[in-house]
């Protein structure tokens, strides 16, 4: 009982001070989908679980997360980066008008910057938005030992020439 508690807390306490959560939708069996990778998702910590808004315009994109549905939720050090716990979690998503919705939009509201609308914005997530909860359930993963970093995907935006020789000597020139 008392690592459970000890879990609980790690998992409330470094969700709430993270900046961010890495979120994978999970298949009905629990494992990973391979349809859709993790995404780092902005969040709050509300009434005991993590909650995000998106798919809907100018708002992140919330794919393989269905309502009902199971996530994979991993948690980074906002100073440095590093991994801290790895939780699974239970998808909710929140009915617009409901005091659990009006509860949740109020904390997020708080915390979405750059908002282009300002205090319409309830009204715009509940028009075209979904608030999901990510409720923990069960006990934390173990902490893979390796980096699992993927390659970077494919893209477009390469150097098409060498760096300059002078360059190196242009920038010192400049810090003095």
């Amino acid at each position: 009982m008392t690592s459970e508690l000890l879990e609980r807390a790690l998992v409330e306490e470094s969700t709430k001070k993270s900046g961010l959560i890495w979120v994978q939708g999970a298949s009905s069996a629990g494992a990973p989908a391979q349809v859709s990778p993790a995404r780092a998702l902005w969040h709050v910590w509300h009434d005991g679980a993590a909650c995000v808004v998106g798919d809907g315009p100018g708002e992140q994109p919330l794919p393989g997360l269905a309502d009902g549905g199971e996530a994979v939720v991993t948690v980074r050090s906002k100073d440095k980066g590093g991994r801290i716990v790895t939780w699974p979690a239970r998808v909710v998503e929140l009915t617009p008008g409901s005091p659990e919705w009006e509860g949740a939009v109020a904390e997020l509201k708080g915390k979405r910057l750059n908002a282009p609308d300002g205090e319409e914005m309830p009204e715009r997530w509940r028009r075209t938005c979904r608030v999901l909860r990510l409720e923990p359930r069960g006990a934390t993963v173990p902490l893979p030992s390796d980096s699992q970093a993927a390659p970077p995907p494919p893209s477009p935006a390469v150097t098409r020439h060498p760096i300059p020789a002078a360059l190196p000597r242009l920038l010192r020139r400049k810090r003095r």
